[in-house]
């Protein structure tokens, strides 16, 4: 396994973000191509139309001894909103074909929320079934534009030798792991998943759990985030809370840097569930951690995971 990091966070140039990797001892960079990302590193056009912006993109990654882990287009594929929507596909699809162009095998996205019947412009997401009306929605998301949107990307990306790592994510219609089994089995094997921890403690899910149930060769890509949970305010509120997110003291639910959510034991667990599953792969640092600036918790990030992460496999 390798330390990684998903550089959004980093508000420098691409060489300096690049230097800066390197002096906190990390091997792998995940790079953000646009939709929710700003992408600051990596601009997805001129690198798709232009082979001499590809060769010096891969040296100046390649001259620093690092490695992509994998693009990022994390997004809205099925936003109801035409603008909106048609931007995020387009990023998508743009995003396969230049993985593909660069000799990568895995993109990082969501599965996409859509909206509903009556074609209003925003998301809507299903996640109780009393009301009829809610078990009906669902229904019509999946058959009507979830089940059509995959049953082609899934393919194309196949067909462009990339894999794509969902983000099991709330708000998105693959939130967990039986509707990202339910997606691997409509996209066929090119769709795996993006682990990341973090969203599943706040949603009451034991990611200790989730691995070997979804088990070897369904891992693509790991995010190494965590989430601390409030006990007042989940045992008051639960986990379903919409309070701005830099309100830590306030929430239910926070991300933060790794250990400050779940101690060394945890994540000792976490890396040994995924050596089992087979998984070989970064441990990409995301940081969001309000209370902290994206250096301070990297690097603490960084020092935190050194003596946890498995090297090498035995032979």
């Amino acid at each position: 396994m390798k330390i990684g990091l998903f550089t959004d966070s980093l508000q420098a140039s691409f060489t300096e973000a690049l230097d800066w990797v390197v002096e906190q001892g990390i091997e792998a960079v995940e790079l953000g191509t646009g939709n929710f990302s700003p992408a600051p590193h990596c601009n997805l056009d001129t690198l798709l139309n232009d082979e001499d912006a590809r060769t010096a993109f891969t040296a100046a990654i390649e001259s620093r001894g690092l490695m992509v882990s994998a693009l990022n287009c994390n997004g809205n594929l099925l936003d109801p909103h035409p603008e909106r929507g048609q931007k995020s596909q387009d990023v998508f699809y743009k995003t396969i074909e230049l993985a593909n162009k660069l000799g990568l095998d895995t993109i990082v996205t969501m599965s996409g929320c859509p909206g509903d019947p009556s074609g209003a412009p925003y998301p809507n997401w299903p996640t109780h079934p009393h009301q009829p009306e809610f078990a009906e929605l669902e229904r019509w998301q999946w058959n009507e534009v979830i089940i059509p949107f995959w049953k082609k990307a899934g393919p194309f990306a196949a067909d462009h030798g990339v894999k794509i790592a969902i983000e099991m994510h709330p708000g998105q219609s693959v939130y967990n792991t039986r509707t990202i089994l339910r997606l691997r089995e409509i996209a066929g094997p090119s769709v795996g998943a993006n682990l990341d921890p973090s969203h599943f403690f706040f949603q009451g899910m034991d990611p200790l759990l989730v691995i070997p149930t979804l088990g070897e060769n369904f891992i693509f890509h790991v995010h190494a985030k965590d989430t601390r949970l409030n006990p007042y305010e989940m045992a008051l509120n639960g986990g379903l809370d919409m309070r701005p997110e830099h309100l830590v003291g306030e929430r239910s639910w926070a991300y933060r840097t790794l250990g400050y959510g779940h101690g060394e034991v945890w994540w000792r667990d976490f890396v040994s569930a995924l050596r089992i599953a087979g998984y070989d792969g970064a441990l990409s640092i995301e940081h969001e951690d309000p209370m902290m600036s994206a250096a301070e918790g990297i690097i603490k990030s960084v020092k935190f995971l050194e003596p946890l992460i498995l090297r090498t496999m035995p032979e």
